[in-house]
Order: C-alpha cells, then sequence, then structure tokens
C-alpha cells in the first residue's frame, strides 16, 4: 500500500491499492474510489469470533469516539485507489506502528489505517487525568503491526521526550502519544492565571520516556471562538484578553 497526503490546511490522503490489499476507515470519511475498490461496512473487523464479538469491538470503537461501523475497502481483481479526507481543517499524520509501537489518542483522531492495525479503547490509569483532562477517562489504543492515519486540528507538533523528562501541555492540544508515556493532570497556578490566562484550569503533564504529537490548533478552540462571535461576545476593548476574565468583560462592555 502506497499513500500520498495533499492539501495544505484541509488534508485528504489518497491510498494505491494492489490488488487483494484493504483498508480500513472511520465510517463517513470517504472522498473517493475507483471502479476496482469494493466496500464493505460492518461493526466488526473481522478478527471477532461470533457476532458478539463483531459488536464489542463496534462498541469499543463507539465509546472511544469513534462511529460504531468501519468500513473496509478492497482492491478487487485490480489496483484502484481510495481517499479519505478529515472531518474539519488540520492535518494527517501516518504512523508505522511497527516503528512507535502501540499509540493512546484523543477520540476521534483516528482517519483510516491498513488492516493490521486494531482500534480499541484506553482507560487513564489516573483519576485526575480521566477526570480533569479534558479527554475523559477514556482514550483511542491503536495497536498491530501497521500503518494508521490520524487526524489533527492545525498543524502537529511532535515532541520525543527522554526518560525523566516532563512538557505541560494544554489538555486539548495533545493528538496520540506512545503507550510509555506517563500522562497526568495538573492545576495551573494562581487565580489570575486560572481567571483570565485564558488557557483553562488545568494542563496535561506528561513525562518521558516516549513520542508526544500536539495538534496547533484543537477542533474545540477553533468552535469556541465561533460560537462566540456569533453570540456577540467581547470586544476591541477586551479581545487582549482571554479565559472567563474576557468573556465577563466583554458582556459588560456589550451590555449582555
Amino acid at each position: 500500500m502506497q499513500h500520498q497526503v495533499i492539501g495544505d490546511d484541509i488534508q485528504a490522503v489518497v491510498l494505491s491499492l494492489n490488488p487483494g490489499e484493504a483498508v480500513r476507515a472511520e465510517a463517513g470519511a470517504m472522498l473517493y474510489m475507483s471502479d476496482s475498490i469494493e466496500m464493505n461496512t460492518s461493526v466488526g473487523t473481522g478478527g471477532e469470533s461470533g457476532m458478539m464479538g463483531a459488536l464489542m469491538s463496534g462498541l469499543k470503537r463507539a465509546v472511544s469516539g469513534d462511529s460504531f461501523f468501519i468500513t473496509t475497502f478492497t482492491a478487487s481483481g485490480q489496483a484502484g485507489q481510495v481517499a479519505f479526507a478529515g472531518p474539519y481543517p488540520g492535518k494527517i499524520m501516518p504512523v508505522n506502528l511497527s516503528e512507535t509501537g502501540t499509540l493512546l489518542c484523543q477520540r476521534d483522531s483516528y482517519l483510516c489505517s491498513d488492516t493490521q492495525v486494531d482500534v480499541s479503547i484506553a482507560f487513564t490509569k489516573k483519576f485526575g487525568a480521566g477526570f480533569f483532562g479534558g479527554e475523559g477517562f477514556i482514550l483511542q489504543k491503536l495497536s498491530g503491526a501497521g500503518t494508521v492515519f490520524i487526524h489533527s486540528g492545525g498543524g502537529i507538533l511532535p515532541f520525543d521526550l527522554p526518560a525523566g523528562k516532563s512538557l505541560r501541555v494544554d489538555t486539548g492540544c495533545l493528538v496520540a502519544m506512545t503507550e510509555s508515556i506517563d500522562y497526568d493532570i495538573q492545576m495551573a497556578k494562581g487565580i489570575k492565571n486560572m481567571l483570565f490566562g485564558g488557557e483553562g484550569l488545568f494542563f496535561a503533564h506528561l513525562k518521558g520516556p516516549g513520542r508526544v504529537w500536539l495538534q496547533i490548533l484543537p477542533f474545540s478552540r477553533l468552535a469556541n471562538r465561533i460560537i462566540a462571535a456569533g453570540m456577540g461576545r467581547g470586544t476591541e476593548q477586551t479581545k487582549g484578553i482571554g479565559g472567563i476574565g474576557g468573556d465577563i468583560l466583554g458582556s459588560l462592555i456589550s451590555g449582555e
């Protein structure tokens, strides 16, 4: 299977399949496919035992933020192409799990993969990370030996953290990390930072060894800006003040 990521701020990945090769994708992600590609939608990936196993596989994906259904695209008889696009502006990142090992990702980041990749769920090991981490107790777990394509909002920043080194990250900006990363939540220090810093009350604390991928523009942040603009929240006088403080001052000045 060969791939090509096209586009800049809004990307798609084009996969070229040899006869008999197949890929799996999130339901609704397909952009186009050639005539030789056959599409089959199911609740299971084919490796489960019986209907109950397939249903459980679908439920696990649904709980982790993906669709209950998964679609398999197979090149039947001759080579073909199939392309998938992200659901909002951002980047598509190919990851070879044979090199990185198992990944833990934010919900809904999975786009497509070859059939060797298994998509399931992973529960955060610490209560604080699950309750305040922005991604909840459940993360996507991508395992196997194949290539997976992950979609993120905006650009992608990779970080390699040696053993003992740590990084504090906005909880919404974490898109993926290797399973070896120790993940916890820390509260921001200082009342002014909490109310007026615009960064929220908590940070994700990531400790190596392992690799971390961050998204520059989480969709939730973009959506909040659009909603605030539509509601007339904030003015020119308050646009430099972030967080709860900016919303409060913007409402007072605008008379809302």
